[in-house]
């Protein structure tokens, strides 16, 4: 029974906190009125590995990171375009990643470039981006093994995500979501985005039902 309660206490908690880590720009519907196609661009990752890595390795492991949650998004809004979920379209990120190579843009620079260009250059509509913060390596997977002690020692605690999605036109800031990222978020960058999402799915902007919801 006592189980069964912790159980439910949690998942109020994870719902309250999704409540409010959530933004959405009060003009939304109005920015976003005739967009049809979204790109998901590479996640810049900060990283503050326990192990010791010289400079050169930590930022390819970064650009590693930033990519595998670029990948994740893309296989969580394909699975639910497919059930015709959303009101928008996303670019395969394959043709994103070749058109930003094609106009000399690497994970190296693309902080560089404001929403509007990058919308521009990949003619579409707006960009779903984001941060990383980690102390370990998500893409790899991380330790399985549970304890409630970890929780309070710290050592449950990996980092934290954040999601935004910027209009092209304007370049205003239109959603974002920002997540810690914990033993109970995931194994791995998959699943912590597909828990993540879900979390905050009724919250999406782009989401049917909460459109019809709205009206």
């Amino acid at each position: 029974m006592k189980k069964i309660v912790f159980v439910v206490i949690l998942l109020i908690s994870v719902m309250v906190s999704a409540q409010k880590n959530i933004y959405e720009n009060i003009r939304f519907d109005e920015l976003t009125n005739n967009h049809e196609v979204l790109a998901i661009i590479p996640f810049i990752a900060h990283l503050e590995l326990k192990m010791a890595v010289d400079m050169n390795e930590l930022k390819v492991l970064a650009q590693k990171e930033g990519y595998a949650v670029q990948n994740a998004l893309e296989m969580y809004f394909s699975k639910r375009k497919s059930r015709k979920k959303f009101n928008v379209d996303f670019q395969n990120i394959n043709n994103t990643n070749a058109i930003l190579t094609q106009n000399d843009i690497d994970y190296n620079n693309i902080d560089t470039f404001t929403t509007q260009e990058l919308c521009e250059i990949l003619k579409v509509d707006g960009i779903i981006s984001g941060n990383l913060n980690l102390n370990i390596l998500l893409s790899e997977g991380v330790p399985t093994d549970f304890s409630i002690l970890d929780y309070f020692s710290g050592n449950a605690n990996y980092g934290r995500i954040g999601v935004k999605v910027s209009d092209g036109e304007t370049g205003k800031l239109l959603w974002k979501y920002e997540n810690e990222i914990s033993k109970k978020t995931g194994k791995n960058t998959t699943e912590l985005i597909d828990k993540m999402m879900k979390t905050a799915s009724r919250k999406f902007p782009y989401d049917r039902e909460k459109k019809r919801a709205k009206n």
